[in-house]
């Protein structure tokens, strides 16, 4: 069973989140937006406090609240930290990263990530599937009813746009998204919901077909 913690850390109200699969005692973590001090002593005490070893940060950009926590990461654990190579044309970095593929499978721990690389919100976006667990891990690329902005360097609007549409849009309508801000949703929520995703807005997606 997928166990899925999420905190709400900085300014900007960012959803960090720590997976874990049932009682095991590893864990990967996803965007950690925590600021040092206060916040980031929070997070480590909840990584104690469950016995919980982490393996790897999973990176979906590299904008400063969702990054703030990983140097004392990786640090503390010497684990390794995914990312989209391009995120370093715009962004510099206190921290080693990994570099990530479309389509690559990320085996760590028990966990099997798809990569899903969705350039827009910047160079190297990326979202993380769980396919077995129907969870997708969007950051900044799409959120409950709206998607990532594109007016900050290394934004592209059009690229963005495409990589919804192309790569996230066609998953199963039960996998459940969990973005980088605000409440969570489901692909077939923003296939009927999401105003910037009009093509796909079906009143009976959500319905129970009997054709």
């Amino acid at each position: 069973m997928l166990n899925i913690r999420a905190f709400v850390f900085n300014p900007y109200q960012e959803n960090t989140y720590i997976l874990t699969l049932g009682d095991a005692p590893e864990a990967v973590i996803v965007d950690p937006g925590c600021t040092p001090g206060r916040e980031q002593e929070q997070l480590l005490a909840y990584l104690d406090s469950k016995g919980l070893r982490p393996l790897a940060v999973l990176l979906t950009h590299a904008h400063p609240d969702h990054i703030g926590g990983v140097r004392a990461l990786q640090e503390r654990y010497g684990i390794p930290v995914y990312m989209g190579e391009a995120e370093k044309t715009v962004f510099r970095l206190d921290f080693s990263t990994t570099p990530i593929d479309d389509g690559q499978t990320l085996a760590i721990g028990g966990f099997t990530f798809e990569v899903i690389t969705t350039p827009g919100h910047t160079p190297g976006g990326a979202c993380y599937l769980l396919s077995e667990h129907k969870a997708l891990f969007t950051g900044d690329t799409l959120f409950r009813g709206t998607i990532g902005r594109t007016d900050l360097p290394g934004g592209d609007y059009d690229k963005l746009i495409v990589s919804v549409m192309d790569k996230i849009m066609g998953l199963d309508g039960d996998v459940e998204i969990y973005p980088g801000h605000g409440p969570a949703s489901s692909i077939s929520d923003e296939r009927t919901n999401n105003p910037f995703l009009q093509p796909f807005n079906e009143p009976w997606e959500n319905e129970d077909q009997s054709f």
